[in-house]
């Protein structure tokens, strides 16, 4: 089952997050199917291709509840 979900990147206490597709039990920093976005918790810069994730949502892809937030955040999906 695939999901949208979280890698970190980033150095030692300064974590970066790519907002990845990838298959629900692969590690953390596997490899992802397709990246669709970036989020820093420090700036709380979100930058979101919101194309290809509405294409993946189409597909039946689940977001997790951290990146379900970050998309109402954006807009991207309602309430």
């Amino acid at each position: 089952m695939l999901k949208l979900r979280l890698t970190r990147t980033g150095r030692k206490k300064q974590p970066a997050y790519r907002i990845v597709v990838m298959e629900h039990s692969t590690r953390r920093n596997g490899r992802p199917v397709e990246q669709v976005g970036y989020y820093s918790p420090f700036t709380k810069e979100i930058t979101i291709d919101a194309d290809k994730i509405r294409k993946w949502l189409g597909y039946g892809v689940k977001p997790t509840q951290t990146v379900n937030n970050l998309l109402k955040k954006a807009k991207i999906i309602e309430d």
